[in-house]
């Protein structure tokens, strides 16, 4: 398939920044080792890691145990959990968050905006302190609200048999933990804008919309299974994109990836911001690799 030049106007301003490397937005590991190393702090203090929250976000601890069954209470005290053990329960939250947006028939972006929201709260909280099942239905809510789709808590509730006053009673920990910053760039936006620019980049042959249609929905795919991994956390929306892009095209061979990232730098860009950019999409490719589907024994 022929490729023509890029048009210079086939991507905006915008769009070339989030393609650009860039550090890492978060330390992330060492936000889960201080939530960790927090929770087992009150796991020795309060005999329990569970924190109760009111509606208003605020929340505490159970009050310290002092009589005199103290001592054997230690013994019955829940065992703190590993960071890797940790990052299994949450993985399969984070799985559970897609299959709910899929029975809910909640458009990509809720999926995507739902999972950003989950991974961020978890870099301030443990686990054990606030159960992610709990966590995971807000962190829905509050993505269907930000994103103008709007379902009542007693709904979303219903529909998983689950207490809504739970989900309303977490509302105000996610927006204070998030920061109250809830806008999220989900990869799929960029991810359309890339495949424009494969339609007006290729001369047209027979059956060309049908292998481009298939290789859209094939990085689409790829895309959902990015939002799983640590990568929204370290790597922009673009370069996302681009590597479910890429990963669709070695099945698909619609086009050569390689020589389309060329022409798409090519006139504004520096010879090796190509290679820079393959570092990145090496990296997320990595954490697409080791994923796996939890199971609930996880």
């Amino acid at each position: 398939m022929a490729m023509s030049p890029l048009p210079p106007s086939a991507l905006g301003d915008n769009e070339l920044a989030l393609v650009r490397c860039s550090p890492p937005l978060y330390t992330h590991k060492e936000k889960y080792k201080d939530a960790n190393k927090r929770a087992k702090q009150a796991l020795e203090k309060y005999g329990a890691t569970r924190m109760e929250v009111d509606i208003d976000g605020s929340f505490s601890y159970a009050e310290p145990q002092n009589d005199a069954k103290d001592n054997a209470d230690k013994h019955s005290r829940p065992k703190a959990l590993k960071i890797e053990e940790e990052q299994l329960l949450r993985a399969f939250y984070e799985f559970k968050i897609q299959d709910v947006c899929d029975a809910f028939k909640f458009p990509r972006k809720i999926q995507a905006t739902a999972l950003i929201y989950f991974k961020r709260f978890y870099l301030e909280w443990s686990v054990m302190e606030h159960h992610p099942k709990n966590i995971m239905l807000t962190c829905i809510y509050a993505a269907c609200k930000a994103e103008e789709n709007h379902v009542s808590a007693e709904e979303l509730g219903k529909g998983i048999e689950q207490d809504h006053q739970m989900i309303l009673n977490n509302e105000m920990l996610v927006l204070q933990s998030l920061g109250f910053d809830l806008i999220v760039y989900a990869p799929y936006r960029a991810l359309e804008g890339f495949v424009s620019d494969l339609e007006e980049s290729f001369d047209a042959k027979v059956g060309q919309p049908e292998m481009i249609k298939s290789l859209h929905e094939s990085a689409k795919a790829e895309v959902d299974k990015i939002m799983r991994t640590d990568a929204p956390l370290l790597f922009p929306p673009g370069q996302l994109a681009l590597a479910a892009l890429r990963r669709a095209c070695e099945v698909h061979k619609v086009i050569d990836f390689e020589r389309y990232l060329q022409n798409m730098f090519s006139r504004q860009h520096p010879a090796h911001a190509t290679s820079e950019l393959n570092l990145a999409l090496n990296a997320i490719d990595m954490l697409i690799n080791k994923l796996e589907t939890p199971t609930p024994k996880m």
